[in-house]
């Protein structure tokens, strides 16, 4: 039987636990906490549970961790604890439960079940795209290494799904930091034209592209898209010798740009660049051949 299937039937009989304990008012409950029957404490724990009264839950778990150590009821407490606590949505207190768990019983039965939730706490305290991704980084580690160690695990699409998630969320932050170079665009220094940020927007978009191969199409197409922006505009606000040059990058990227998305919301702003790159290149070309 899996260990997902296992823990199905299990819940289920905790539902039937559940149904015959009496709801306990506020006193009875602070009895509870202090009682030595520590059976009754451990069925109501698990009840509390599966009614979601997580942290009423947890406190129990809490109070029994340190009686029920070394008997059979240890390792279901541990991870019960460690369930009540990521249902309620603290996932870093979950987090170091769930790793304690794996820590104390490497071969336990709910173990998987253990190093996934572990990963999937990291995951929920993944911050906004503008903000610092280590996390993200993290939790893109530990879901893999739950990959590695349970190669065929029940989980394996969710787990997949999740990685490509985290790492869109990277993609992200690299689009949000090509487009502000692109917002910046030229700058000034000592009063005359200093240079522009057209440059890094290129570098910060292609570095994302070759660096991000499984990212989802809408975002690598918004980064194609900015490089061909930056490249035009680069061209546009290029001095002389280098212009036509850029202007023909600009074109050479529009082709790349049209081959990989063809059918891109973005075309019509892409073939009018082309359009004005064109027309200055062939403008360039006859000039020349009038001179010669």
């Amino acid at each position: 039987m899996r260990v997902s299937q296992k823990i199905n039937k299990y819940l289920t009989a905790l539902l039937v636990v559940a149904t015959c304990l009496t709801a306990v008012s506020c006193g009875e409950y602070s009895a509870l906490q202090r009682t030595n029957d520590y059976d009754y404490k451990y069925e109501a724990a698990k009840a509390y549970f599966v009614e979601g009264k997580y942290s009423k839950a947890a406190t129990l778990f809490y109070d029994l961790l340190g009686v029920m150590k070394g008997t059979a009821y240890a390792e279901e407490s541990l991870y019960m604890l460690s369930m009540s606590e990521f249902c309620n949505k603290n996932y870093e207190i979950a987090n170091n439960n769930f790793k304690k768990y794996c820590q104390s019983f490497p071969k336990g039965i709910y173990i998987e079940q253990a190093h996934y939730h572990a990963a999937l706490s990291l995951y929920k305290q993944t911050p906004d795209p503008r903000l610092d991704q280590t996390s993200t980084i993290k939790a893109m580690g530990a879901f893999q290494n739950f990959l590695d160690q349970y190669p065929y695990t029940s989980l394996r699409a969710q787990t997949q799904d999740m990685i490509f998630a985290l790492q869109d969320k990277l993609v992200e932050k690299e689009c949000k930091s090509a487009q502000l170079y692109y917002d910046l665009g030229s700058y000034i220094m000592n009063c005359t034209y200093g240079g522009n940020n057209y440059e890094a927007c290129v570098v910060t978009a292609q570095n994302a592209l070759r660096d991000y191969p499984y990212a989802s199409a809408d975002k690598r197409e918004r980064l194609a898209m900015l490089v061909l922006k930056a490249k035009y505009q680069l061209a546009v606000k290029s001095v002389e010798e280098k212009r036509i040059e850029r202007y023909r990058d600009a074109i050479d990227e529009y082709y790349a740009f049209e081959n990989d998305f063809p059918e891109s919301k973005y075309m019509k702003e892409a073939k009018n660049m082309l359009s004005q790159a064109q027309a200055v290149v062939n403008h360039h070309k006859n000039t020349e051949t009038e001179v010669n």
